[in-house]
This record gives C-alpha cells, structure tokens and sequence, in this order.
C-alpha cells in the first residue's frame, strides 16, 4: 500500500469513528470514502446498529458484501451523517466533486444530511478550485447543444467517455468535464450553468459547512 492509499485509509477510518449506533448515514462514493464504508462495514460486524443511503451503485454494492443496511428515502427523509470524498477543496471549505461520477447522488445526500464529513488525502486540498476539471451531469439528448453552451462561458469542456462510448451515470445521465481555469466565484458560476437547459447538476458542492478531514503522506490527520 502506497503513502497516498494509506493516507486515504487513514481519513476515511477517522470519518468512519464518527458514526454511532442508531444513526442514518450517507455512504459516499470513491477512493477514499471506500475505506469509510469498509471501517463502518467492520463496526457493523462488531455490534454497530445504522441504516444507510448510499450515492452509487458501487458503494451500494460495496456496503451490502459488508453486511451494512441499506435503506432509502423513501423510507426515511433525513439522514444524521454523511462521509463522502472530494476532488478538490479550496482553503474556504468549497468543493469539487464528480470524479468517480456520482455527483447528483452525492448531492442530494449530502442537503439530505444534517452533518456533512469530507474525507481526502492532501493533493485535494488547494487554495482555489479549478484546477480539477468541473463535473457536469448532463441529459443524453441535446448534449451537443450544452457543449457548445460551455464554449460560450470560456470553458474548455470534454464529454466524458469509457471504452470509446459515453459513460452512463447511474441515473443514465452523461458527464462532461469542463475546465474553467481558476474559479473565483463558484457560486455565480454554479448559477450560470445551472441556467443551461440540459444540465442536470453541477460538480460545485458549495456552502455546505462540512467537516474536513485531510490526510497527510507523514500520517498527519487534520480536522477542519
């Protein structure tokens, strides 16, 4: 196990501490919130009582092999936790997600949560977003039409692809990645792409008033 990897069990096992007996928890999805489900996956072998959502199929997957219960929200409408990973985090606590994909699940999870707790090692943390290419989930049809839309707004934008073919969200959606440079405003530029027919949500997680937990090389852990 490499520096990195180790960093990110690290984060996601501090993450993982902060779930108790009796609470509804958001299971997050990539590389390292992985290490949280796992973490929380042995805590329910060991007696630990929770229900969860999770923001992929993958983590779903991942969570049922672990023997975590999984419910959803239609069974209840609000969750006292949520452990999710992040692409980049700007020194104000804004962030970028969507990497893995997922990032409409992850975010109607993490407003559905009463804590948010974001886990990722130290490259993660920056002191502006943008270097990360931005997320979009997109609607199949008429895409074009939302590419040329990002051209319009100085972006740099790519379709997503796996295997030579669009990739598939869960929710059978598409993904472009679109690099914006540095992003000064997040917040007017969540709002000006949101105003784009055609895109379902933006990779922007903005104001949430998480709890970040960063993983250093050295096995520093800092919570912020």
């Amino acid at each position: 196990m490499d520096a990195i990897t180790i960093a990110k069990k690290a984060a996601g096992e501090k993450a993982a501490s902060l779930v108790h007996t009796g609470m509804l928890v958001g299971l997050g999805t990539g590389s390292t919130a992985y290490w949280a489900i796992q973490k929380i996956g042995e805590m329910v072998k060991q007696g630990l009582h929770i229900q969860a959502v999770a923001t992929s199929l993958a983590s779903e997957k991942q969570a049922k092999e672990l023997g975590i219960p999984i419910t959803s929200f239609s069974e209840i409408q609000q969750l006292d936790i949520d452990i999710d990973g992040a692409d980049e985090i700007s020194e104000d606590l804004q962030i970028i997600k969507g990497g893995g994909g997922s990032l409409l699940r992850e975010k109607i999870v993490a407003h559905a949560s009463k804590k948010r707790v974001i886990v990722a090692d130290e490259r993660k943390y920056v002191k502006t977003l943008g270097k990360f290419p931005l997320p979009l989930e997109i609607v199949p049809f008429g895409w074009e039409l939302v590419f040329k839309a990002l051209q319009t707004l100085q972006g740099k934008p790519t379709l997503r692809t796996r295997e030579d073919k669009p990739y598939i969200t869960d929710n059978s959606n598409y993904i472009i990645d679109c690099s914006f440079g540095v992003i000064k405003d997040p917040v007017q530029l969540h709002q000006q792409l949101k105003a784009i027919t055609g895109i379902v949500e933006t990779g922007l997680f903005l104001n949430l008033q998480p709890t970040v937990i960063i993983a250093y090389e050295n096995g520093e852990i800092k919570a912020i």
